[in-house]
């Protein structure tokens, strides 16, 4: 097998999605020599004027490269085009960089067939849109063997300023991904609710909205406080107490049913405090809702 220190300036970019286009366009901004192939030529058009390399064939995608970068639908496109003869039959000694999204399960069941050929494999999960990457606050989480990633972080530096290596556990970058997302779908939930508060009293969703970014990052704040509280396992009131929020909790199902607009997450979030107060953490730091989520 090929050396892993080995990986040049080729590139293969798999995947000419919105994402996919633009790793390759950054790519090529940055120098590289980048090959692509999509099952649609088309996608591919201004790419190739600006410099790109065209593989008539997936098997010839894999060969032009070393490094090939994958970003498609799913991890069942993924199998679909790369699980045959003629692509595992070039495996041995590239280095895979999975860009698709996907679960726990498909990174560990990708990083073995990967290693079964003969690849290197990391995986990882893009917490941005297309638009917002090569920025210095662009995330993107990794996983993999450590020696992949130290060999492909030139090329990731490419894609944004915060690549976040999360350890050889290659499920780690997409269980990162999930719980990222099911914190900004928590989030989205409320501020929707929030919304049908603001068109009831009839101020603007901007206008919430213009509020909402100049409170988030003291929220921010406080959401990292309430992580090492959980951390350390030790719940003594320093900054929250539960019982405010089982109060505020309350208050917004109380309004949400007087203001006639819907009362699901507001039903939710009360129950949670209630029944934390119930198990008696009431005098106990926020932070210690995570019990509830624990039982």
């Amino acid at each position: 097998m090929k050396s892993i220190e080995a990986i040049n300036t080729d590139v293969t970019v798999i995947g000419l999605g919105q994402m996919g286009t633009t790793l390759a366009s950054l790519l090529l901004k940055s120098g590289y020599t980048v090959t692509i192939w999509n099952r649609t030529k088309s996608k591919g058009e201004i790419l190739i004027k600006d410099g790109a390399k065209w593989a008539e064939n997936i098997a010839a995608a894999i060969q032009a490269s070393d490094t090939i970068v994958i970003c498609l639908f799913d991890y069942a496109a993924t199998r679909d085009i790369l699980y045959t003869e003629d692509v595992t039959a070039s495996l041995a000694g590239k280095t895979i960089i999975q860009l698709t999204t996907g679960s726990p399960t498909d990174a560990i069941e990708s990083e073995a067939w990967a290693q079964q050929h003969g690849a290197y494999y990391i995986d990882g999960a893009i917490q941005v849109a297309p638009e917002q990457m090569a920025k210095p606050d662009t995330t993107i989480f990794i996983s993999g063997q450590q020696k992949t990633f130290s060999a492909s972080k030139t090329i990731l530096d490419v894609f944004g300023g915060n690549i976040k290596y999360l350890g050889e556990k290659i499920s780690a970058a997409s269980a990162m991904d999930l719980a990222s997302l099911s914190y900004l779908y928590g989030s989205l939930l409320g501020f929707f609710h929030a919304v049908r508060i603001s068109e009831v009293e009839g101020f603007s969703a901007n206008l919430l909205g213009e509020v909402i970014r100049e409170i988030t990052p003291g929220f921010a704040e406080f959401i990292q406080y309430e992580a090492s509280v959980i951390q350390s396992g030790t719940f003594n009131v320093t900054q929250s107490p539960l019982s405010i929020s089982v109060e505020a909790t309350a208050r917004i199902l109380r309004s949400s049913r007087e203001y006639k607009i819907n009362t699901e997450l507001a039903e939710l979030a009360a129950s949670f405090l209630k029944r934390a107060k119930e198990a008696g953490y009431e005098n106990e730091e926020l932070a210690s809702l995570i019990k509830i989520f624990r039982a």
